[in-house]
């Protein structure tokens, strides 16, 4: 079976790891600071925080901007659930606003008629690697005065107008899960240009607790104080030696899933096939490779031919709000998203990783024509 995505681990990586495992430290240790501070240089932010995966991530960011009981915070419908159940982890409640047709990216102008008193925050999603309209949803942002966060896991080597997709927003969420661009095998990061917002989240995801500052304070080593209340949301220190491994091979990386993109837009039948619109003025990281089918192809039944011969083809994503936990807790309409619903009835997310070769790709492709030859069915 050929995967959707997978990772690409060399002898580096495993000798990196090696050497975190035989050291004095296996968590809360230096390098879990180096990998912090690297990061950052590389999206061009003051600050980064890592933590012990995506999810935490997004919950961190939620509590640094006091997301509490009853405040609403803007997303998209498609995306993966937790970027919505981090809002509810802080007792906030998740508005969905519709998506573009062609890029399924948040749409701009629908956000302001779902702004109400209790709106305290937008999470733009990245989605499949491409940043969002940030120069609209800041602008907006800053008129109602919210906070924006940016999920933006499919995005690390992304880039909006010059600017490092993780420099822009208030908040920027990065995933290390290993079909992610580079892998710490769980794990995710923060990053922002807010002291306050950094200082936070490292209390955080350490059960709340700040002990230099309370060290200082009672002159006694073995003295820490409860801020508040956290979680263990700690990374240790040879997961985050991968990770710094692995960054130094990101821009190869991204350059491989670039070729793999480029490559499925010159072959796919376009009039049947098509891939998401891609925008001026940005870099596209391409974590996943979406394809929207036309209305005259059954997408089921193309998704499943497809895995009937060995290519892990994958649906990104069910709209959130129809997961049954969702119907149960909050009632949304079903036709709250009319656009996201349709395209989710359309789309395939196609293989692509640093570790898949050319000839994989071809066999996609070979078989994506092979359907649309002899299976053309109409709806």
């Amino acid at each position: 079976m050929i995967p959707y995505g997978r990772q690409l681990i060399d002898n580096n990586d495993i000798s990196a790891v090696c050497s975190a495992l035989k050291s004095d430290w296996l968590t809360t240790g230096p390098t879990i600071s180096e990998f912090e501070n690297s990061f950052a240089k590389y999206v061009g932010s003051k600050y980064a925080v890592a933590v012990s995966s995506g999810t935490a991530a997004l919950h961190c960011a939620m509590y640094a901007i006091n997301i509490n009981e009853g405040d609403e915070v803007i997303l998209s419908p498609m995306t993966f659930a937790a970027t919505a159940n981090c809002v509810i982890y802080q007792g906030g409640i998740p508005v969905f606003v519709d998506i573009e047709t062609d890029t399924l990216l948040i749409n701009p102008h629908k956000i302001e008629e779902r702004i109400t008193k209790k709106t305290k925050a937008i999470i733009a999603i990245d989605y499949a690697g491409q940043p969002c309209e940030y120069d609209e949803l800041k602008y907006i942002s800053g008129k109602y005065g919210l906070k924006l966060v940016s999920d933006s896991c499919h995005a690390l080597g992304a880039r909006f107008k010059e600017m490092n997709v993780g420099s822009i927003a208030d908040l920027t969420i990065f995933s290390f899960h290993p079909v992610k661009h580079i892998t710490s095998g769980e794990g995710g990061m923060i990053t922002t240009n807010d002291s306050e917002f950094a200082q936070k989240m490292k209390a955080f995801r350490n059960h709340g607790i700040i002990s230099n500052q309370a060290k200082q304070k009672s002159k006694k080593l073995w003295y820490y104080e409860m801020k508040d209340l956290g979680f263990n949301y700690r990374i240790t220190d040879f997961q985050c030696a991968l990770g710094l491994s692995q960054l130094n091979k990101l821009p190869e990386f991204l350059e491989k899933r670039r070729l793999i993109a480029s490559h499925y837009d010159k072959n796919l039948i376009k009039e049947k096939v098509a891939p998401l619109k891609i925008k001026k003025n940005i870099e596209h990281a391409f974590h996943l490779y979406v394809i929207k089918v036309h209305e005259t192809i059954d997408r089921d039944k193309l998704f499943y031919y497809l895995r009937e011969n060995g290519i892990g083809v994958q649906v990104h994503y069910i709209p959130v709000y129809l997961h049954p936990y969702y119907q149960k807790k909050f009632k949304y309409r079903k036709n709250l998203c009319p656009t996201a619903i349709r395209c989710f009835k359309q789309i395939i997310s196609l293989p692509i990783s640093p570790s898949i070769n050319f000839e994989s790709v071809d066999k996609v492709i070979e078989n994506i024509e092979k359907f649309i030859n002899n299976h053309n069915q109409v709806k």
